[in-house]
C-alpha cells in the first residue's frame, strides 16, 4: 500500500495515545478509499470536487465505531462530558464538597516539604514566564452554579482557579478577577492559555495536581519557562512546580 508523505511526516511523532492512532488511521482509511473511488490524482482529488465525498456521515460512523470498541475521549471542556457522557471519560468529583475535593491526577509530581514548609504538589505547563513565582489562594471552579455565585459576590481576592476547563469558556466571565489559574488539561495554546496570556493572568496548563484542596496556600513556579509548540510535539518535558503550604 502506498504510504504517503502525510502518514509518516507531518508531525514527525507518533500519535499521543492509542485512541487518536485509531482515529487518525480510519480518517486516514477512509481518504484512501474515497481516493481509489474517485480514479483521480491526489492533487486533483485534494484540490478539485472529490474532497466533497468526505462527508459528516462518513466521520460520524468513524466515531461510532471508535465507541463501539471501547474507547472514550479525554476531555478539556466539562461541556462535553455534560453533552456526551457516553463518549467520553466521567469527570471525577463534580458532584464532591469542594470542602474536601482534590485533584489526584496519575502524573503530579509530589516533594516532601522544605525548611520553610512548601511542599510540591504537581507540575503544570507554564504559559507566561513572569519575575516572581506567585502565592495565593486554591479555589476550584467547576460548575456554572460557582461562576454565578462569584460573578454575584465577587471572586475573592488573591484566588488562584484550579479548573478541568481549558475552553475559557466556562470562567470567562469571571476570568479577569482570578490571580492565577491552575487548569487540569489542554496546552499553552489552548483558548483558556491564549486568555489568560492576553489577559496578563499567570497559567499553567496540563496541570497534574494532587492533595491540593479549597483554601490551600499554593505556590506556583511561574518563574519557569513557558512550554513551546516544539516541545508538545517531541514530547519534550518543560514542566513548572506547584507547591502547597503545610499547614495552610
Amino acid at each position: 500500500m502506498t504510504t504517503y508523505y502525510a502518514d509518516s511526516d507531518k508531525f514527525g511523532d507518533e500519535a499521543a495515545s492509542p485512541l487518536v492512532e485509531a482515529f487518525h488511521g480510519a480518517v486516514k482509511d477512509l481518504v484512501r478509499r474515497r481516493l481509489a473511488e474517485s480514479g483521480a490524482a491526489w492533487s486533483d482529488f485534494v484540490f478539485g470536487d472529490a474532497i466533497d465525498g468526505l462527508t459528516a456521515d462518513d466521520f460520524a460512523a468513524i466515531d461510532a465505531r471508535i465507541l463501539e470498541l471501547g474507547h472514550r475521549y479525554e476531555w478539556s471542556a466539562l461541556v462535553s462530558v455534560r453533552e456526551r457522557p457516553e463518549a467520553y471519560k466521567p469527570a471525577a468529583g463534580l458532584a464532591e464538597d469542594l470542602a474536601t475535593f482534590s485533584f489526584e491526577h496519575p502524573g503530579a509530581v509530589t516533594v516532601p516539604a522544605d525548611a520553610e514548609g512548601w511542599e510540591q504538589r504537581g507540575v503544570g505547563d507554564n504559559v507566561v514566564p513572569y519575575e516572581t513565582n506567585l502565592v495565593g489562594t486554591a479555589r476550584y471552579v467547576r460548575s456554572s452554579d460557582q461562576v454565578l455565585k462569584y460573578l454575584t459576590e465577587g471572586v475573592p481576592a488573591g484566588t488562584i482557579a484550579v479548573i478541568d476547563d481549558s475552553g475559557g469558556t466556562l470562567t470567562a466571565p469571571i476570568l479577569e478577577q482570578f490571580e492565577g489559574v491552575l487548569c487540569a488539561g489542554g496546552t499553552t495554546r489552548s483558548h483558556l492559555g491564549i486568555l489568560t496570556r492576553e489577559y496578563n493572568i499567570p497559567c499553567f496548563m496540563n496541570a497534574k495536581l494532587s492533595g491540593i484542596r479549597e483554601g490551600d496556600t499554593v505556590m506556583m513556579e511561574t518563574t519557569a519557562k513557558a512550554r513551546t509548540a516544539e516541545a508538545y510535539q517531541h514530547n519534550i518535558e518543560m514542566t513548572a512546580r506547584v507547591w502547597r503550604k503545610s499547614g495552610g
